[in-house]
C-alpha cells in the first residue's frame, strides 16, 4: 500500500481545513444573531407583507418603547392577531434581517377578586373588527341622554368601569389611561367614554363625583351608566363580560377605538397595557380619517 506523500498530506490537510473554516464562519454568523423578549399591542397587520405595525414595551437591552413595524417569519400564524391585540414574541435580530417569532396572543384576563387567566367565550352580540357597531342610547354624569351616533365623524374610545372598584390595577388604571389620552390628544376630534358595570350604584351624581376625581371636562370625556339591561347589551358589543361576586364584581376588561364612520378599528383586552401604546392605536384612527 503507498503511503500519501507530505505534498498530498498538506493538499488533505488544507482542504479540511477550508471546510472547518467554512464551517466557523457559518456558526459565527449564526452566533451573531440576538434573540429579545417584546411585548406589545397590534396596531396594524399587513397579510400580503407578513408585517405588524406593533407599539411595544421597552426591548431590554436593544431599544425604547416605540411603535415600529416587525417582519413575522413565514412558518408564524397570523391569523390571531388583530388592531388591539396584545402579544408577546421573540424578535430575532441578525446581521442582514429581523424577524418575529414565536408569537404568543394574550389570553382574556377575569378582572376581579381571586381572578386568574382564562379563555372567556365572548357574548353572542360581540362585533366583530370591521363591523359597525350598533347605536345605544345611556346617560351621562349630568343626566343627559348620549347616543353612540351622537359623535359621527369623531373617534370614540370606549371603556367599562365601576366606580366602587377596590383593584389598583383594574378600573383606576383604565380611569389614569383615559385622563392621560385626554391630556394628549386635547383638541384632536376625539370622544371618551367610560360606561359603568355597576349602574344600580353608579347613578349620574355618582358619575359626576367620579368624573370632578378625575378632571375630566365632562363634554370629551363622559361617564355614562342607564339601566342594567341597557350598560350590559352596550357591554356585549365589546365583548365585555361580567357579574357580581362577594361585594365585588368579576368581569373582563375591553377598550374599544371605533372610527369616525362608526366602524370598530381596535379592541383592547386586559387593563394591563401602556398608556402610550392606546395613544398609538388612537392616534393612528385619527390620522388614517376613517
Amino acid at each position: 500500500m503507498r503511503l500519501p506523500s507530505s505534498s498530498e498530506q498538506r493538499g488533505r490537510s488544507g482542504h479540511t481545513g477550508a471546510k472547518w473554516a467554512v464551517v466557523l464562519a457559518l456558526l459565527a454568523a449564526a452566533g451573531c444573531a440576538k434573540r429579545y423578549r417584546v411585548e406589545g399591542v397590534v396596531i396594524q397587520v399587513d397579510l400580503s407583507r407578513r408585517t405588524m405595525l406593533v407599539s411595544h414595551r421597552p426591548i431590554a437591552g436593544y431599544m425604547p418603547a416605540m411603535t415600529m413595524p416587525f417582519r413575522v417569519a413565514a412558518k408564524e400564524d397570523l391569523s390571531g392577531l388583530a388592531p388591539g391585540a396584545r402579544v408577546e414574541f421573540e424578535l430575532r435580530v441578525g446581521k442582514h434581517e429581523s424577524a418575529a417569532r414565536k408569537l404568543r396572543p394574550r389570553v382574556t384576563r377575569l378582572e376581579g377578586l381571586g381572578g386568574e387567566e382564562i379563555r372567556v367565550p365572548p357574548p353572542a352580540g360581540k362585533v366583530a373588527l370591521g363591523s359597525a357597531v350598533p347605536d345605544f342610547a345611556l346617560t351621562d354624569q349630568n343626566g343627559r341622554t348620549v347616543r353612540l351616533s351622537d359623535f359621527k365623524g369623531r373617534v370614540v374610545v370606549v371603556d367599562f368601569i365601576y366606580t366602587r372598584c377596590p383593584l389598583p390595577d383594574v378600573c383606576p388604571r383604565l380611569s389614569a389611561n383615559f385622563a392621560y389620552l385626554a391630556k394628549r390628544l386635547r383638541g384632536r376630534d376625539l370622544t371618551l367614554l367610560s360606561i359603568t358595570i355597576d349602574p344600580t350604584y353608579d347613578t349620574p351624581a355618582v358619575l359626576a363625583e367620579y368624573r370632578r376625581r378625575w378632571q375630566a371636562d365632562g363634554e370629551t370625556w363622559r361617564f355614562l351608566t342607564g339601566t342594567p339591561e341597557q350598560t350590559r347589551n352596550a357591554a356585549g358589543f365589546f365583548g365585555l363580560i361580567y357579574w357580581p361576586e362577594e361585594g365585588s364584581i368579576t368581569h373582563t376588561s375591553s377598550t374599544a377605538v371605533i372610527g369616525r364612520e362608526g366602524v370598530l378599528r381596535a379592541l383592547i383586552e386586559g387593563s394591563s397595557y401602556r398608556p402610550e401604546q392606546l395613544r398609538d392605536i388612537v392616534a393612528h384612527a385619527l390620522d388614517t380619517q376613517q
